[in-house]
């Protein structure tokens, strides 16, 4: 694969921590973008297709033995390479929308910002394993305490990453919001605190002006 990193104009990603109510977000995005007659996939992270939805079931399981923060990483990336492969590129070279709820920023916030895992890595596995980032990544930020009080109970068992402490997922969450500062022209960042329905016309409205911005 080229390790030029392409910015594609038909990519959207939603990122956000624990909580933010990024799945209702995306289908909003569907919604809105079917009604203007297109074509949308949409997918998630880890995961996507068949194999990489195994790996995820490794990346989320609790395990006997600790998962280092590098095995964490590089499964997370042979996840996206066989996503960006196998779903990704071959929607986007037909012409079709592809939205994913989450994509590489999350092992910025999650792996570098989270596990304190070195930048320059992932910024590397990103051009030569991914190939591709998005033109608009939408950033549903929430309150970590709010976050983990509306996913509380939703999982008899909490998943590997559901079970870290409120700290790392402070530090996700301001990794998330140091890209959001580093590429205004890319993120828009959503008040996920508010009510479902007015996330939802958030997202809508600022989809709906990137839109019009790129046409």
């Amino acid at each position: 694969m080229s390790e030029a990193l392409l910015k594609h104009p038909r990519l959207i990603s939603l990122e956000g921590g624990e909580g933010a109510g990024k799945t209702s977000a995306i289908v909003a995005i569907r919604e809105l973008l079917q009604a203007r007659g297109h074509e949308v996939v949409l997918t998630r992270e880890p995961g996507g297709t068949p194999l990489a939805e195994r790996i995820r079931e490794l990346l989320l399981s609790p395990h006997e033995e600790a998962l280092a923060p590098e095995t964490e990483l590089l499964l997370m990336f042979a996840s996206r390479a066989q996503h960006v492969r196998e779903v990704i590129r071959p929607a986007l070279q037909r012409g079709a929308y592809v939205v994913s709820d989450r994509f590489t920023d999350s092992s910025y916030a999650y792996q570098a910002d989270g596990r304190g895992l070195d930048r320059a890595l992932i910024e590397e596995l990103e051009r030569k394993v991914v190939g591709l980032k998005p033109s608009l990544t939408l950033l549903l930020d929430l309150d970590v305490r709010e976050g983990r009080a509306r996913t509380s109970g939703r999982d008899l068992w909490p998943d590997r990453i559901e079970s870290e402490q409120d700290d790392f997922f402070e530090r996700v969450r301001e990794g998330f919001r140091k890209r959001a500062v580093a590429e205004p022209e890319r993120f828009r960042v959503i008040d996920a605190s508010q009510s479902p329905t007015a996330v939802g016309a958030s997202v809508s409205s600022a989809v709906l002006q990137w839109l019009e911005s790129s046409a």
